[in-house]
């Protein structure tokens, strides 16, 4: 990663990115910001259900795992951003699809449904939890038919796979919806917007 300095970020803290997430990187590469990203391991699947069968919501469960992303990295002078994003369709929390027939399956399902993308980041400094936020953008998928789905899933191929929903609203995804209500950023998987302004308070980036 490039830490030459940027004329928007102060000399203060290391700002490490808890993800090995693409998208989540473009977004802050995109921003401006110095920093570095470390993948991080941790069993999200055995947390969502334990938190999906303690009754907690899909907004509870995302910050939940944002948080244990973000407790991974043990560098207690960096400023830690973890990030996590749950699926809800009713009652349902879907998953990642393991292979492209799943992945039809999946979107044939949420044909025509809205469903909530809930978006959840934590930053940690020091060992302790210092800011979090959470936002649940809407999108409503459009009764498409199943030519143009085997068409969509031709062109996109395996690289859907490492989104949730199944799309990439930056790229053919956006031909899947109705409407999107909510900040773009957020339906990629970072409430950008609130985390800078955090930054800023915290004094990591210029007021």
């Amino acid at each position: 990663m490039d830490l030459t300095p940027h004329p928007l970020q102060t000399n203060g803290p290391e700002i490490v990115l808890a993800s090995g997430s693409a998208i989540r990187r473009h977004l802050l590469t995109q921003a401006g910001l110095r920093f570095t990203a470390r993948a991080v391991a941790v069993d999200e699947v055995a947390l969502r259900d334990a938190a999906q069968a303690e009754g907690a919501s899909g907004e509870e469960a995302a910050l939940m795992l944002a948080e244990a992303k973000a407790m991974r990295v043990r560098d207690p002078d960096a400023v830690v951003i973890g990030a996590d994003q749950i699926l809800v369709e009713g009652e349902r929390w879907l998953s990642k699809p393991d292979d492209l027939a799943a992945a039809r399956a999946q979107l044939w399902s949420l044909r025509g449904k809205t469903h909530c993308l809930a978006t959840a980041v934590a930053v940690r400094r020091g060992g302790v939890t210092i800011w979090t936020h959470v936002e649940s953008p809407l999108l409503t998928m459009r009764r498409f038919s199943e030519g143009f789905l085997d068409a969509y899933l031709e062109a996109e191929g395996h690289q859907i796979l490492s989104s949730v929903g199944c799309y990439r609203l930056e790229g053919m995804g956006v031909h899947l919806f109705d409407r999107v209500e909510g900040s773009f950023a957020s339906v990629l998987g970072l409430p950008l917007m609130p985390l800078l302004g955090f930054l800023r308070q915290h004094g990591v980036l210029l007021p």
